[in-house]
């Protein structure tokens, strides 16, 4: 009993030694750290009294402490920043779905401000600019060494007020002005109309009215083509959508799925992932969708894109997107302002994370600029070469066809006319519209 005892003994104390070597070096480590922490924010303070005494014109305190806070945040990563209270007012706004401005969605790339997309039918969309197009100088400054808060600051202003930025294009030889009129920007977050059998849901943005615009836009379409049984699929055009609200991201995606994983987040900590899963319900019925994708398809359109095409729910047609695959939590802060930190990453339902690599389309399809127009047609609009039987002087008539089936050729002939319309205003939704029809055709609809 006696050696138990002493053994016993023996084994605490040697755990109590072998607790103290592992211990005692991480307190060590620990204190340092907070040693070193509290030595840097002490060089803060010097840095920050030498300025307020020393620099050659008096400065604004508050705005030297919201630029050293604005710094930390921007040296994270491109989507964390500090909000100001009217920024952050003026966010709030945004995701109504109104606000003032030029209407294009940012992000800074090599010191320049790079376009993720322009909003549809916002000044910049119809002066012209382009997803992917870097703006180098705002009024024949350079933004060059700005933050993006600071670039953006020059680009806003009043309403109806000038505004000439200067872009650098892929494919143009040199730099050239845009000049833009600013606007209150009011969004329709998506637009709904029906080509050839097919209904489009153009998705501009995913702010608060994004899924009950889509829900009365699709039952509104199908109402007016007779019922569900008369289109051929749903096209959901989440082409240059720089994003928005993860909720409407996720409600938009549950709208056509019927069970399993939409997106899942993954933070520092293993308890802060959240999993978002499908509910019954399919508002397609089960009818065939493509979803198209560009460079300029962000954030929560790819959360969309990625659910779709995980689950096979979808064809994704179009060329890769933009590839931001991290989620900002807004979060209110003394005085008014806020902060937007980069908190986890998003998952699609297989697991694969697309930061900085993009959804892939599952066909891609570029969409080619327009060509002129061709000098070499006759003068009834005809190119030569393309002549039939039918143009020829003095050709026969077809006597064997009954009236209905010269209204039926007359007709097919009118949605062929249709489609090569559709081709050249937008090839890219043209391709969707012709893959929804090979599929209606395939499953023996009529």
């Amino acid at each position: 009993m006696k050696k138990f005892l002493m053994a016993a003994g023996a084994g605490t104390l040697a755990g109590a030694i072998v607790t103290t070597q592992i211990a005692a070096p991480l307190m060590a480590q620990e204190t340092q750290r907070n040693s070193n922490v509290y030595e840097q924010l002490d060089l803060f303070g010097d840095i920050f009294e030498r300025i307020r005494a020393q620099y050659v014109e008096e400065v604004n305190e508050g705005d030297l402490i919201e630029a050293a806070i604005n710094g930390m945040l921007t040296s994270l990563d491109p989507h964390s920043s500090y909000l100001p209270p009217e920024d952050a007012e003026d966010m709030q706004v945004q995701t109504r779905g109104e606000f003032g401005g030029l209407g294009i969605e940012v992000t800074q790339e090599e010191g320049f401000v790079k376009v993720v997309s322009p909003i549809d039918g916002t000044p910049a969309y119809n002066a012209g600019v382009e997803a992917g197009d870097y703006i180098t100088h705002v009024d024949g400054e350079s933004v060059l060494g700005l933050n993006l808060d600071e670039a953006v600051d020059m680009m806003r202003g009043p309403v109806g007020s000038e505004i000439v930025i200067t872009v650098v294009r892929e494919g143009e030889a040199e730099p050239f002005d845009l000049s833009i009129i600013r606007d209150t920007i009011k969004v329709t977050a998506v637009r709904a109309r029906t080509e050839q059998k097919a209904v489009v849901l153009r998705v501009s943005a995913f702010s608060d009215q994004t899924y009950q615009n889509l829900e009365d836009g699709l039952a509104e379409e199908i109402e007016k083509a007779g019922g569900i049984d008369k289109i051929n699929g749903i096209v959901i055009d989440l082409r240059n959508n720089p994003g928005g609200l993860l909720n409407q991201a996720i409600k938009v995606s549950d709208a056509f799925l019927e069970k399993g994983e939409i997106v899942s987040t993954r933070g520092r900590e293993p308890q802060d992932g959240e999993r978002f899963n499908a509910t019954p319900g399919d508002l397609a019925q089960g009818k065939p969708i493509v979803v198209l994708i560009n460079g300029g398809s962000a954030s929560a359109s790819e959360i969309v894109a990625g659910a779709l095409q995980d689950h096979n729910r979808a064809v994704v047609v179009g060329t890769k997107s933009f590839g931001k695959g991290s989620v900002q939590t807004v979060m209110p802060l003394r005085g008014d302002g806020a902060m937007r930190l980069t908190t986890s990453r998003y998952y699609t339902p297989s697991g694969r994370s697309i930061q900085a690599l993009g959804v892939s389309p599952d066909i891609l399809v570029a969409q080619p600029r327009r060509a002129p127009e061709s000098e070499d047609e006759s003068e009834d609009g005809v190119p030569p070469l393309l002549r039939s039987e039918a143009d020829l002087r003095g050709s026969l008539d077809n006597d064997s066809l009954t009236e209905d089936e010269i209204q039926h050729i007359e007709e097919t002939r009118e949605r062929a006319e249709q489609s090569a319309k559709l081709r050249e205003e937008d090839y890219q939704l043209a391709y969707a519209v012709d893959i929804l029809k090979g599929l209606t055709t395939l499953n023996g609809a009529k």
